[in-house]
């Protein structure tokens, strides 16, 4: 006959351990439960990451992890790269050596795809004092600029690639490379969308063609399709295929929808946590209900010719951009979350990418966008959106302070030190945040990453960069990157 263990060793229980350490666990487990509690009440948990996403609902309206002004965001993707020397960051001492040879600082050298380099070249445009903020802004914006109280500059931004591609997609997901998910689908993720007909991140390309990289820049990549950016057409139906075949009636299309989501929902009982497919039977409601709501938010014959004057929509030059902006309006106020708007499509000069004649391609690009963005200002002040509405203007990256070849007018790009601004919903406008060195060539005075600006964007969302957060691979994936090195560039903040 065998003998239990626990009757050569004193106070063992029937479960393998002592009686003390029964009582410990015990105990601990109550004390946990109480801790729980407390930090509960203290609102703890809503701020940890969140895991990946199983609910039937991906795109549920969300509380925030923490209050914030913000509620939706508008990003003007000036596709290409602008000129910081030229629009937002006046460089004296560039003007005055122009037409001198570059002596490179740090090491660094201008020029990237093996491009000619030429010499030190002011801007040809005028910078002013505006508002009562002194803000400097240079005259491409004339419409812009009478809102330089609004606008809070970042002048130090930085990147890590100077190429367009990648340029493009650290923008907009923070990484470099191919499957990272974008912006837009991070803020879905973690605020959800405040409306049931439309998506909760659309985005807008230019005619002449969308950015390198093309639908990596506003994909959801490993999270549920959900949260991926809907591409809207400014001209026409807003998406393809999105009428009613002949012959349907709306009774004989809704019964088919709740036959095949009766389906879909025993289809998925059957393989719980599978977020992909609940994604799927939530597009095939969405897109029904979009074949209303969508087509009306393109109809801009209903606006006034007041505004429609406003937005440029009668001038071919400001038109498109124009409608995109309107539109843009008008989806803030359905409750989309996040909006991209590009100007510049396709490569070189239909972008602002200026190589050839920087002067010559930023009128036009400024020229196209400057009044449709004030007029955008103007309405979300005059609907009350303003005040729940963060505006995003940039680009993958900037330019040089010198020319492309000597005597030659283009500019290559510089991901050293350029700039962006923040207008807005929590920022403190009426401001420039850092500065470049005195040619305007490299971030050197609060020199602000991407990954920077995401964690703000993120924060005045009431988004912490930290804890929000999806799980991949093993990992606690981030917008700002899996290290946590990144910050929030409190000076933005109002």
């Amino acid at each position: 006959m065998s003998i239990p263990y626990s009757r050569f060793i004193p106070n063992i229980t029937p479960c393998g351990q002592t009686r003390r350490e029964a009582l410990w666990q015990v105990g601990g487990g109550f004390a946990g439960l109480a801790l729980a509690d407390l930090l509960a009440r203290d609102g703890v948990f809503s701020k940890t990451a969140r895991g990946a996403e199983t609910s039937l609902h991906p795109l549920a309206p969300r509380v925030s992890q923490f209050p914030a002004k913000a509620k939706h965001v508008v990003f003007l993707f000036m596709n290409g790269g602008p000129s910081q020397v030229d629009t937002f960051d006046p460089k004296p001492e560039l003007t005055r050596l122009h037409g001198t040879p570059y002596q490179p600082k740090d090491g660094l050298q201008v020029g990237s795809n093996g491009r000619p380099v030429g010499r030190l070249m002011g801007t040809p445009f005028s910078f002013q004092h505006y508002g009562q903020s002194g803000l400097e802004i240079s005259s491409l914006f004339p419409h812009l600029s009478q809102f330089a109280d609004d606008l809070c500059v970042i002048r130090s931004m930085y990147g890590d690639t100077f190429a367009h591609a990648s340029g493009c997609l650290q923008m907009n997901t923070g990484a470099i490379t191919i499957g990272k998910p974008s912006l837009g689908s991070w803020l879905s993720y973690g605020l959800g969308c405040e409306t049931q007909n439309l998506p909760s991140f659309v985005v807008m390309t230019d005619p002449r063609g969308g950015p390198i990289g093309s639908a990596s820049n506003w994909t959801a990549g490993y999270m549920p399709a959900a949260y991926q950016g809907t591409l809207f057409r400014s001209v026409g139906s807003p998406l393809l295929d999105l009428s009613t075949p002949e012959g349907v009636t709306p009774g004989m299309q809704r019964r088919t929808l709740d036959l095949l989501n009766s389906l879909n929902q025993q289809h998925l009982a059957d393989r719980p946590g599978e977020s992909e497919l609940a994604a799927r039977i939530q597009t095939y409601e969405l897109a029904y209900q979009m074949q209303t709501t969508a087509t009306d938010l393109v109809d801009l014959d209903q606006e006034s010719e007041q505004t429609r004057q406003m937005y440029g929509l009668h001038d071919k030059r400001t038109a498109d951009f124009g409608r995109k902006c309107l539109i843009t309006r008008r989806l803030l106020e359905q409750g989309v979350r996040f909006v991209q708007l590009y100007s510049g499509g396709g490569h070189i000069e239909d972008t602002w990418d200026g190589h050839t004649d920087c002067v010559t391609n930023h009128k036009t690009h400024a020229g196209e966008t400057d009044q449709p963005i004030a007029a955008l200002i103007t309405d979300l002040k005059r609907t009350g959106l303003w005040d729940e509405t963060l505006l995003v203007w940039g680009g993958e990256f900037g330019r040089t302070p010198t020319s492309e070849g000597i005597d030659k007018p283009g500019r290559d790009h510089d991901w050293h030190g350029f700039s962006m601004w923040l207008a807005g919903a929590g920022v403190k406008g009426g401001q420039a945040v850092g500065a470049t060195d005195e040619l305007g060539f490299k971030a050197v005075e609060n020199r602000c990453h991407i990954s920077d600006l995401h964690a703000t964007i993120l924060h005045l969302m009431g988004l912490d960069h930290l804890s929000l957060s999806y799980l991949y691979q093993g990992l606690e994936q981030r917008l700002t990157g899996v290290e946590g090195k990144n910050r929030v560039i409190r000076e933005v903040l109002a």
